[in-house]
């Protein structure tokens, strides 16, 4: 048999053909000077000139014949079984022998620069060095800030890779500057027919970086918010910032401490406040550009900020009522007070630590480290007895304070000393012992319990229901005070904790020392220990709010999701206590109340009945001439400021105009729905709903949806000395391991806490964090929302779906491609009745897609809706571009009209299902598309969200293409198992009538889905299939064929199968002598035992899977 190769001059007029002998191991035939072509039909193909051209029949093996008198492919037009190909075969058959000979001619090339390279004179071979890849070009973005985005060609070198910086760039400014974010009303300025969907974003505090919860909050919310904008509703996303009070004021001291070694009091309250403001602006600017770059589609106009007149006036409307109806009353009464900043704070605030035993920390104003964790014992003397009462305490310093020491009434150890007096150690002062069955467990220590009403929360309601003296031991700055006598007076805290310890001692009053496991309250602003400081405050009551605010979520006015936070959020308010509002601050809401100073009289700051409260001062001196009418009197307003939770409460109305009766309230009050974190429902979440019925008579949201909290990979919640805290611009960047370690610097950590969270980093990050883009963080954020309380945040699946990004980027791209530059798709979607079979399968999935997505976000199940649209994604990719190859290429007219359709269709779909998730890749590409002409939509913001299109649903086209996804997967199995890369041999079997025309049918789709074959034979009986095939069952009326012999060393591939039966072996073996020891059932956990079971399990299917494929593979051989 012979194979002819036509070679035709490009500059002369006559033809070469060569003969070449299929038995002849390699010939060299030499083709002089001119640029070749190598001709089939009349279409040249140019060759770049050489002097010469050498062949090896390796090359020309698998040439097609060619007719040597008119150049043309001769094509067998008989199958190898005897009957006709079809004409689509043929020119099939045609298109590839074209692909072939190009490849000859490159092959040839490549052979030539071979040769050459190696007889150019040198007695040594060159090597050839490995071509390095070429730098890509770095991306510039032409775009005038706040115009639509300037799109560079996809072909241009940099936009060959998908790079997030590249794709997210520019397109928020325009989307802000042209208005998508603010809500679409009726020409009459109603709310659109489609509904209302309003959320207000809970406002960060203006203190400067955002974590990564913020980035989980954005990423649910604004995937909300695009989602129902996207159905046409009217939809407002309201965005503001909360002033911090503490924070941002203890941010600001320090700062103006460490640059200029200034308090606020040296620059006196309004240059100080007048400071704080100039930071405000600064770092407000930098947060709000941060929230930019998280894609939040923020009504920017509508931004508030908790010191806005606007929502000063609400506070201040809000204080006064609440005032007037004895709602707000003063009172003196426990709080956290934070030494160090020289304020009360707010249990969100306090941070506890739990020690296991005697431990030493650092304290701020301490040079030296101070001891926690032990509990004192120390002996009382009975007055008129030598008896002594022995009590404990982890706390020394606070004996000054003692007005009491419990007993348990039934306890007989005590019965005697019912009534009497213990001796203070250090005060001439006697101490009343009572009787007290709530206080003292008469089981635990000695059952004897001090009691210290002004500094201790238990002991304060002690001490109430004894009515014992309340005596403050501590001034604002930590120091003994007064009540502690002259020896101890202006002594620090802690520095008494060791003096009354060694006065103790010398007393002969010391009994012993026991490490003791407890929890240290420390102000999570300053790291300060926490003293329970009793305070003139003032609070507000809320158990009638309560009340109503636990009816509203009963009777379905508020729904609150997931279930396990409505139980919470019933337990809080069946066991609220009174608020606390006020804190010794200058930055925040000064309270609008004043005292009245009555000329000649000395009345206690304590009493609420001397203060009234006003909206400005001509209303407080109104209220109190008519309190006391004939007196004369001046006003000073309390130097306090408001609890920042208390703006913060008033948040969904104060935003909208509340007080006054504007539209905003009108039209969006109601919110639709509050979604934040369940870490502070009790704090924010309750709050509002109390205030929001007590102020508005209206609940301030119908749904509360609380999400996660964000911990690491390990489940260890993040913090700054662990290392493990992620800012998620460094996720959306990447950042290097040096520079990670760099910005611990910048945080109030000590040295060692600096290394110990060096050595975090490097356990989470050793390659610090990879560049992965907002749209993949958002998209893991949401996947990662499944309800629980915790995710457990794994960069590398972040990274993961960056990975996804540059798949929907390279697709997309393609896609275009193949389109081409002038297509044009119809003006209405909608099936044209040319679909294939994979076109029909396509879009009844792209339907049922949209269903099950639009259906989960209305139940606000995120993980549901991001893996319908991920596996929608990876068979489009995977399956319809790789099946609508062939049909683009080598269908008929009508067919490749309908695929290129079908195939605008998937991805202008495709991208708007994805776009809440992730919009910046989506605009980015969807912007590429050709538009329908009755699509005047400027932008995917605007775009219409894909629903379910009965059109679509055909579940027999479905049911039959999931049958070729079969044989295809079944078919890659064996192939791979068997290590055939080409040239492979597929039949399918079946006697299903209905199974075997799709099989038939679809021949020309699967092959294009499995590489390593070029053809697919379909048979209706095992006795067609010819001998030397292996068998993978698809279903019960269908098998996959392949043939193995003489594809394959079969001895080989039994040695290959015989090792990994010996390792499944081995760890059989393992696993049933663990199981089978001495003490395994008594020792081994429930957990343990399943797990072995599950391995052991395992190991027996794998090792009866390779005893089977090594009879097979003998099977074989015979």
């Amino acid at each position: 048999m012979y194979k002819w190769f036509h070679l035709v001059s490009a500059n002369s007029l006559f033809s070469v053909y060569r003969r070449f002998g299929t038995n002849t191991r390699s010939c060299f035939p030499r083709i002089l000077s001119s640029p070749l072509l190598i001709s089939r039909q009349k279409k040249p193909i140019q060759i770049p000139a050489q002097q010469t051209r050498y062949f090896t029949m390796s090359d020309l093996e698998k040439l097609p014949p060619v007719d040597p008198k008119t150049g043309e492919i001769i094509i067998n037009p008989k199958k190898e079984d005897g009957s006709e190909k079809t004409p689509k075969e043929i020119e099939k058959e045609k298109k590839k022998a074209e692909k072939l000979l190009k490849f000859a001619a490159k092959q040839a090339k490549q052979k030539e620069q071979k040769q050459q390279g190696g007889n150019d004179g040198n007695s040594e071979k060159k090597k050839s060095k490995k071509k390095e890849a070429e730098p890509v070009p770095e991306f510039v973005d032409k775009t005038v800030p706040g115009e639509k985005k300037v799109l560079l060609s996809l072909e241009d070198p940099s936009l060959k890779a998908y790079n997030p910086a590249n794709v997210e760039s520019s397109w928020y400014s325009w989307w802000e500057q042209s208005g998508f974010f603010e809500p679409e009303f009726t020409a009459d300025g109603k709310i659109k027919p489609e509904g209302l969907f309003c959320i207000p974003a809970p406002p960060p505090n203006v203190t400067g970086a955002l974590h990564i919860g913020h980035a989980l909050t954005i990423s649910i919310q604004d995937s909300l918010i695009r989602f129902n904008r996207m159905k046409g509703k009217t939809v407002l996303f309201l965005p503001g910032f909360d002033h911090a009070g503490i924070a941002t004021q203890s941010v600001v001291e320090k700062q103006v401490w460490n640059k200029e070694r200034k308090t606020r009091h040296d620059y006196g309250r309004e240059a100080f406040v007048n400071k704080v403001w100039d930071w405000k602006t600064e770092y407000h600017e930098r947060i709000k550009s941060q929230i930019k770059k998280l894609g939040a589609s923020y009504a920017w106009t509508r931004e508030a900020f908790t010191l806005d007149s606007k929502l000063s006036k609400a506070v201040v409307e809000a204080f006064v009522r609440l005032h007037d109806e004895g709602v707000i009353y003063r009172d003196n009464r426990l709080v956290n007070w934070s030494v160090k900043l020289n304020t009360a704070i707010s249990n969100l605030e306090v941070e506890n630590k739990d020690i296991k035993g005697r431990t030493l920390l650092n304290v701020p104003n301490y040079d030296e480290k101070v001891e926690f964790g032990v509990l004192t014992s120390l002996a009382y003397p009975v007055v008129d007895s030598d008896e002594k009462l022995i009590i404990a305490t982890t706390r020394p310093e606070t004996l000054f304070g003692d007005t009491g020491i419990a007993v348990h009434p039934d306890d007989p150890r005590y019965t005697h000393l019912h009534g009497k007096f213990a001796q203070h150690p250090f005060l001439d002062k006697k101490i009343p012992i009572v009787c007290d069955s709530e206080a003292v467990d008469m089981e635990f220590g000695t059952g004897a319990v001090k009691i210290t009403p002004a500094h201790d929360q238990n002991d304060y309601a002690t001490g109430k229901r004894h009515n014992l003296e309340f005596v403050n031991i501590l001034t604002d700055d930590g120091f003994l005070n007064e009540n502690c006598g002259p020896e101890w007076k202006g002594m620090k805290r802690f520095d008494a904790r060791k003096k009354v310890i060694e006065q103790l001692k010398a007393k002969g009053l010391f009994v012993d020392q026991k490490d003791n496991e407890m929890v240290i309250p420390t102000c999570s602003r300053s790291g300060d220990v926490i003293e329970p400081l009793l305070k003139p405050q003032w609070w507000v009551s809320q158990s009638a709010m309560a009340k109503e605010a636990i009816k509203a979520v009963k009777e379905g006015k508020i729904t609150i999701t997931p279930k396990p936070s409505e139980t919470e959020y019933f337990h809080w308010l069946e066991n609220i206590q009174d608020w606390c509002i006020s804190r010794q601050l200058w930055w925040g809401h000064r309270c609008p109340v004043y005292f009245i100073n009555i000329e000649g009289e000395e009345n206690s700051q304590n009493d609420d009945k001397y203060w009234v409260a006003g909206r400005n001062i001509e209303e407080a001196e109104k209220k109190a001439t008519e309190k006391f009418p004939n007196a004369k009197f001046t006003l000073r307003q309390d130097e306090d400021v408001l609890d920042t939770w208390f703006s913060s409460g008033l948040w969904p109305f104060s935003t909208l105009g509340w007080p006054e009766k504007t539209a905003d309230m009108d039209t969006f009050y109601p919110f639709s729905m509050l979604e934040t974190g369940w870490d502070i429902l009790f704090f924010w979440v309750s709050r509002m709903i109390l205030l929001g019925i007590k102020m508005t008579g209206s609940v301030p949201f119908r749904e509360v949806f609380c999400h996660s909290l964000v911990r690491d990979a390990q489940g260890r919640k993040m913090s700054k000395s662990l290392g493990n805290v992620v800012d998620p611009l460094d996720v959306i960047s990447g950042i290097k391991l040096d520079d990670l370690h760099a910005k611990l610097y910048n945080g109030n950590l000590d040295a060692r806490e600096v290394e110990r969270a060096k050595a975090g980093q490097k356990e989470s990050y050793p390659n610090g964090i990879p560049q992965c883009g907002t749209d993949a963080m958002r998209f893991a954020l949401c996947a990662y929302t499944t309800g629980g309380r915790d995710i457990n945040l794994d960069i590398m699946r972040v990274e993961g779906y960056r990975k996804f990004c540059n798949k929907i980027y390279q697709a997309t791209k393609f896609a275009l491609m193949k389109l081409g530059q002038n297509y044009q798709p119809p003006a209405k979607e909608g099936l044209s009745g040319n679909e294939s079979l994979v076109e029909k399968w396509i879009l009844h999935n792209l339907s049922s897609s949209a269903k099950i997505v639009n259906e989960a976000m209305d139940k606000r199940e995120f993980l549901p809706a991001t893996s319908q649209i991920y596996e929608l994604w990876y068979l489009i990719c995977d399956v319809y571009i790789e099946n609508s190859k062939y049909l683009i290429q080598e269908g008929t007219e009508k067919e490749q009209k309908s695929a290129k359709d079908t195939l605008y269709t998937l991805l202008d779909n495709a991208l708007r299902l994805i776009h809440p998730f992730m919009p910046y890749i989506s605009e980015e590409m969807w912007q590429r598309l050709p538009r329908r002409a009755e699509d005047p939509v400027p932008s995917l913001v605007r775009a219409a969200y894909p629903t379910f299109t009965p059109e679509y649903d055909n579940s027999k086209a479905a049911k039959d293409y999931d049958l070729v996804l079969d044989i295809t997967k079944g078919a890659r199995s064996l192939l791979a198992e068997y290590n055939i890369l080409k040239n492979g041999k597929v039949f399918v079997e079946t006697n299903h009538e209905e199974s075997y025309e799709t099989a038939v049918s679809q021949k020309d789709s699967m092959v294009s889905l499995i590489k390593a074959i070029d053809e697919i034979t379909v048979v209706h009986k095992a006795s067609e299939i010819p001998e030397g095939c292996v068998l993978a069952s698809v279903n019960p009326e269908v098998s996959v064929h392949l043939l193995v012999k003489g594809h394959i060393d079969i001895d080989a591939e039994i040695q290959k199968v015989y090792k990994k039966l010996e390792k499944a072996t081995k760890t059989r073996q393992s696993i049933e002598s663990s199981i089978s020891s001495r003490d395994y059932e008594t020792k081994a956990s429930a957990q343990v035992k399943e797990a072995n079971k599950a391995r052991l399990d395992s190991s027996a299917a794998e090792i009866e899977g390779f005893e089977a494929t090594i009879e097979n593979l003998k099977r074989l051989k015979l």
